[in-house]
C-alpha cells in the first residue's frame, strides 16, 4: 500500500510528465504554409494585381501585335467563326487569371506554325480574341482582342 507522504509525489510527477510533453508543442513553429498566409496576400497584392494593366512579372513577353494581327489578317479562313462570350465570362478572361475551362480553343495548325512562339506558352483562341495561355498553369499572359476585325 502507499502511503499518504508518496501521493504529493506522484501528482508532482504526473504534472512534470505532462508539462514536458506540452512545452515542445507551444514552441513550434506554425506548417510552412500557414504561417506566412499574410505575408502572401500583402505580397501578392503589391506585386501583380490580377485582371489589370499594372499585373508585372520578372519574364514579361514582350508581343510584335502587330505581326500577330497580320497573321490573323491573312489566314481568316482558317479562324473559328466569331462567338461572343457571355459578359461574366468575358469579364474573367484577364492577364494574370487562369483561363476558365472549356472557352478556348486551339488554333488551325496552319495559323499556329505562322503565329511566333514562346517557350511555355500557347496561343487559344476565345471567342474574338486570341490568348497567350501558360500551358502548364493555363495562366493567361496575353491578350489580343478582336482578331476577327
Amino acid at each position: 500500500m502507499r502511503t499518504s507522504n508518496s501521493r504529493p509525489w506522484l501528482i508532482l510527477g504526473s504534472l512534470l510528465l505532462s508539462a514536458s510533453l506540452v512545452a515542445p508543442l507551444t514552441h513550434a513553429q506554425p506548417p510552412h504554409a500557414r504561417g506566412q498566409a499574410a505575408e502572401r496576400s500583402t505580397e501578392r497584392t503589391d506585386s501583380y494585381r490580377q485582371g489589370s494593366d499594372t499585373y508585372r512579372r520578372s519574364e514579361r513577353i514582350d508581343l510584335d501585335e502587330a505581326l500577330i494581327r497580320s497573321v490573323f489578317r491573312e489566314h481568316r479562313e482558317y479562324l473559328q467563326p466569331d462567338q461572343r462570350l457571355p459578359p461574366g465570362i468575358q469579364r474573367n478572361l484577364a492577364r494574370g487569371k487562369p483561363l476558365p475551362p472549356g472557352i478556348a480553343k486551339r488554333f488551325d495548325g496552319r495559323v499556329q506554325q505562322q503565329l511566333p512562339r514562346y517557350e511555355g506558352y500557347e496561343w487559344r483562341q476565345v471567342g474574338r480574341d486570341a490568348v497567350l495561355v501558360a500551358a502548364t498553369t493555363g495562366i493567361v499572359e496575353a491578350i489580343l482582342e478582336n482578331i476577327l476585325d
